[in-house]
């Protein structure tokens, strides 16, 4: 081969190279990508509109730039090679960071676009946050909005949620926490029970009381806070209904099985609403009923969707909080 074919040769392929990666590589990754999602090039056509014949054209200039193949065809699968294993990893990670940088600049612009990803308990959730994110998800047609609800730690960084809720001491300091709130522990029966039962006016009166308590999750109630040590408390104070959900816990009380030790933020509304009784108010006063309600973050920059929703949320529960007990 002559030399001048040499240096053709070698030019275009540089230049096949540099078209690849500064126009095509992040789109191509993300067909890419799509095909593995789907197992075929059909379905990640349908994902982008696009035919299958383009998309497998997409597929074979990828493997040819990397030199080296990335799915086993077969007529009816397609299935990934070791070194596509790998590099969906790696592509993962390459357009979740493209993404990270839209979105940056696109909050230095104010708008609020992109995906908005929440976790908190099942049911602050259900009755805080899911409100603010359709209020947002009505304004903001570009916002999409994720709600992970579990009684779970769980992690900003490693799970890429824009905001964790979190109720109690904050022991990370790698992550930023804002006080959106304040749980303060209320004791609550309903009027039915009390009529039946008699209404404690002591704490040490509730000991011989039927009691509801919080089984398992994060933020275990814990009676004995209550009552004292259990050497010192009554043989009749064991719960005869236990969960692990404040909204059963809560209608538990409501059809009467006993007295619950309840957040502020799951009791408050029904005691207001006169459903709920609230039993010696004075616990509530002590410094060991309460404990901040807190939105961790990892960035210390947010987009614009995470300010949005932090001021939407702080909006919704107001000042003083909606579920406030006290006069």
């Amino acid at each position: 081969m002559r030399i001048a074919d040499k240096i053709a040769i070698t030019h275009n392929s540089y230049a096949k190279n540099a078209q690849m990666q500064s126009e095509k590589f992040a789109e191509f990754l993300g067909v890419f990508v799509d095909v593995a999602r789907e197992s075929s090039f059909s379905g990640a056509g349908r994902r982008r509109g696009r035919t299958p014949s383009s998309v497998g054209r997409q597929i074979d200039a990828l493997e040819s730039y990397l030199e080296t193949p990335l799915f086993l065809r077969s007529t009816r699968h397609l299935t990934l090679t070791d070194a596509g294993e790998a590099l969906l990893v790696r592509a993962r990670q390459i357009l979740d960071s493209l993404d990270d940088a839209r979105q940056e600049l696109a909050s230095m612009k104010g708008d609020v676009t992109g995906t908005l990803r929440v976790a908190c308990y099942p049911t602050f959730g259900k009755r805080y946050v899911l409100p603010v994110m359709g209020q947002l998800a009505r304004q903001y047609p570009d916002l999409n909005v994720e709600l992970d609800l579990t009684e779970r730690i769980a992690d900003p960084v490693a799970e890429r949620l824009d905001v964790v809720i979190r109720i109690g001491d904050m022991a990370d300091s790698t992550l930023i926490g804002t006080r959106i709130a304040i749980q303060t522990r209320v004791l609550c029966a309903s009027p039915a029970y009390l009529a039946r039962a008699g209404t404690p006016v002591a704490l040490n009166e509730i000991a011989a009381h039927r009691l509801i308590d919080k089984l398992h999750g994060a933020d275990l109630l814990r009676w004995s806070d209550v009552l004292g040590h259990p050497a010192r408390c009554s043989s009749h104070a064991q719960p005869v209904f236990g969960c692990d959900d404040f909204e059963a816990m809560r209608l538990a009380a409501i059809e009467g099985l006993g007295i619950a030790y309840l957040p502020d933020w799951v009791a408050g509304p029904d005691i207001q609403a006169g459903v709920l009784t609230q039993i010696c108010p004075e616990w509530s006063d002590r410094a060991a009923a309460s404990t901040g309600i807190y939105a961790l973050r990892a960035l210390r920059n947010p987009p614009a969707r995470v300010s949005i929703f932090m001021d939407a949320l702080r909006a919704y529960i107001g000042q003083p909080f909606s579920w406030s007990t006290r006069e």
